[in-house]
């Protein structure tokens, strides 16, 4: 026979199971946005001339996905709103939903004008090409 247990102890690290999901969540980076599964995966190269961002957003449109430039933040937003149309009361389980996920990344020194995006397969493709460095000029102060 079996026992029904709430809290399975842990052989290895004798802790239950709310300690282990507590340190779990504390030890993970960026743990909430993955625990809550609120979130999309992002890299982030840079190059001499640009920051390139490739986002995977797989099932979404691209009507669906809205990129903002705003006082050095890129903001990347997809809405999923699936409407389900059948009367089929008795499901057993359904798992499409209706939800927003949004991910924001401070990139400074970008030229404004010139963000460009590609959205192609499942995978949203940003350039944000940095500003032309200016190099003060040297000045010479007079001692008064």
């Amino acid at each position: 026979m079996f026992e029904i247990m709430p809290f399975k102890k842990n052989p290895i690290t004798k802790k239950d199971y709310f300690t282990n999901l507590i340190d779990r969540v504390f030890d993970e980076d960026f743990a909430p946005v993955a625990w809550f599964g609120a979130s999309f995966k992002v890299d982030i190269r840079e190059t001499d001339a640009a920051y390139l961002v490739d986002a995977d957003l797989p099932g979404f449109n691209k009507e669906a996905i809205n990129i903002t430039y705003d006082n050095n933040y890129l903001t990347i937003c997809a809405k999923r709103e699936e409407e389900i149309k059948e009367e089929k009361k008795n499901y057993i389980r359904q798992e499409r939903s209706v939800g927003e996920i949004k991910r924001q990344f401070y990139v400074e020194n970008v030229d404004e004008n010139k963000i460009e995006a590609n959205f192609a397969d499942g995978v949203l493709k940003v350039v944000l090409p940095k500003k032309e460095k200016v190099t003060p000029e040297k000045k010479e102060i007079q001692i008064k």
